[in-house]
């Protein structure tokens, strides 16, 4: 891989992380982690175009089917996948089918870019880790093997405490703060040998702990407004991101949203 080159073209695959959730704009779109990268190495190459094919919601197999033959015709000099965490979360999920198909999504990707990054993506703090953590290291640890196959590059988010600190997280607790979305935007620039801008590992300051009210209240609010339709859709085979479309479905010169 070529490290500190100047990008001139960047392609995002993946879900929801990728997607942006829960970085809202003012105009109620999501921005994410993607963008914000797409804007710094935009400052870098004048005429920098930028794709982002991710949808909320999709499993690893929607990603190999309607992204990556998308993103390998581009031929754009960076590419980030991100994707397997889903099929993760799913009570029902075949790990072998899960790292065969990501394994075909780095095969087609990585001859037809300059830099292909993937991730192990960041894990909030919490039971439900707990519950999904030998699956989740089972993507991870098969995610470090095609990174050394393939020669792409991983950036390690999974192992940083701040990105686990739950303030990092947003109230549905499945994506990060605007925050946290600007550390994983920092921690990929610097992946690519580029120049720090801060520490993206450094811990927020200690906060006061939630009271014992407030701490359930919280609960049964991420219960009703969350969790429950989560379930519902599991249980229908529906997705949140049924219908939706990419982001930014074509590499196109890059602009900043309007204010």
């Amino acid at each position: 891989m070529e490290m500190n080159a100047t990008y001139t073209s960047f392609v995002a695959v993946g879900d929801s992380f990728t997607e942006g959730m829960s970085d809202r704009l003012p105009d109620g779109t999501y921005r994410g982690w993607a963008d914000l990268l797409a804007a710094r190495l935009a400052g870098r190459a004048p005429g920098f175009r930028y794709a982002n094919l991710a949808v909320r919601g999709k499993l690893i197999g929607q990603i190999v089917d309607e992204q990556v033959d998308l993103a390998a015709g581009m031929k754009a000099d960076l590419v980030t996948l991100v994707g397997g965490l889903n099929d993760t979360l799913r009570p029902s999920c075949d790990m072998g089918r899960v790292r065969g198909l990501l394994e075909e999504a780095v095969a087609r990707l990585a001859p037809t870019c300059t830099t292909l990054v993937l991730m192990r993506s960041p894990g909030r703090q919490g039971p439900v880790l707990q519950r999904f953590r030998p699956r989740m290291e089972e993507l991870f640890a098969h995610v470090d093997a095609l990174a050394a196959e393939y020669g792409a590059l991983v950036v390690d988010l999974y192992g940083s405490p701040a990105l686990g600190d739950q303030r990092m997280w947003d109230v549905d607790r499945l994506h990060l703060t605007s925050e946290g979305h600007r550390r994983v935007a920092e921690a990929v620039w610097q992946t690519l040998g580029l120049d720090a801008e801060d520490d993206w590992r450094a811990p927020l300051p200690p906060g006061a702990p939630a009271r014992w009210a407030a701490r359930r209240a919280a609960d049964l609010r991420f219960a009703r407004q969350h969790l429950g339709p989560w379930i519902g859709r599991r249980l229908t085979g529906r997705s949140s991101g049924d219908g939706l479309p990419a982001k930014r479905p074509e590499l196109l010169p890059y602009e900043p949203p309007r204010p």
